[in-house]
């Protein structure tokens, strides 16, 4: 007997990628399982599939920065005494990318690469200790969202979050509304797309000079870097990532703070039209700004 589950969940986080570096992404969360009927001729109550599987998940990839640990640019370094956990992503001509932040801020997944196959079987493994007897198999689909118009991926980080947005990286596959005098302009929604193609997004504020910063004693020159740093109610954050794939923003990187953002930067380029933005944040949610 077979019980499903479409649509348990989304999982937004970031990945390190060889080619592409930091890559925010949201998957869509489907699921399989196979078993026997048990003393409830249930495989498993809804309830509890909805309950118990989405809080693994959200665990142990929701907001998250997923490394590929098995390939060769991953250096991991784990702190004696300490939960910080350092991750040097050396990726070649400049475009390395460093961290140092609370273990929980990571998922490990032993592969070379970060693909759909690689977190659904890092995933299957980790839920599969925790299904009663009468559970045989778990099959996991994980699906991007389809998107018929212009979209980005980003990465940030919210210190000001109470939860696990707080991260400093995380992110989000998103697509992007925007209209001009109130007819939706495709030109703008590329615009965005391209803007903000596999892109960190920093606040000023947690910008600080690498030289200041904890990769100071770092042999490795990080002048074409932007640093970000700062301290949460998790613990502290850092990350050193190149600034050609980083855009900094003189607010926090809230949905609601980078609608803003889009709709005075669209009005800054053509300060004669009239803009209003939609932009979401992953599967479903997002914010409306106008100007």
């Amino acid at each position: 007997m077979q019980l499903f589950v479409n649509d348990l969940t989304v999982m937004d986080f970031s990945y390190l990628c060889p080619e592409r570096g930091m890559v925010g992404e949201s998957w869509i969360v489907d699921v399989i399982l196979d078993g026997e009927l048990n003393e409830e001729s249930m495989v498993l109550d809804f309830g509890k599939v909805k309950k118990q599987l989405k809080y693994l998940i959200d665990e142990y990839v929701d907001h998250k920065l997923l490394v590929p640990a098995d390939h060769p640019y991953s250096q991991v370094t784990r702190y004696a005494n300490s939960d910080q956990v350092s991750v040097d992503f050396c990726r070649p001509k400049g475009r390395s990318i460093h961290l140092i932040c609370p273990a929980e801020a990571y998922a490990f997944v032993y592969a070379d690469t970060v693909t759909i196959a690689s977190v659904g079987q890092y995933l299957k493994e980790v839920i599969a200790t925790h299904l009663p007897s009468n559970v045989g198999g778990i099959e996991l689909i994980l699906r991007p969202e389809v998107i018929e118009t212009p979209f980005y991926h980003y990465t940030h980080g919210l210190k000001k979050h109470d939860g696990n947005c707080q991260r400093i990286a995380h992110g989000h596959r998103s697509k992007v509304l925007v209209y001009q005098d109130q007819q939706l302009s495709d030109k703008w929604q590329t615009y965005w797309a391209e803007r903000w193609k596999d892109i960190y997004i920093g606040s000023t504020e947690d910008c600080v000079d690498w030289s200041k910063s904890v990769f100071a004693d770092k042999s490795t020159d990080l002048n074409e870097h932007y640093v970000f740093q700062y301290e949460s109610s998790q613990g502290e954050f850092a990350m050193a990532i190149p600034k050609a794939e980083s855009e900094i923003i003189d607010m926090d990187s809230t949905v609601e703070c980078l609608a803003q953002y889009m709709a005075l930067e669209l009005k800054r380029l053509k300060d004669d039209a009239d803009f209003k933005v939609l932009a979401f944040e992953g599967v479903g949610k997002g914010a409306i700004a106008y100007a």
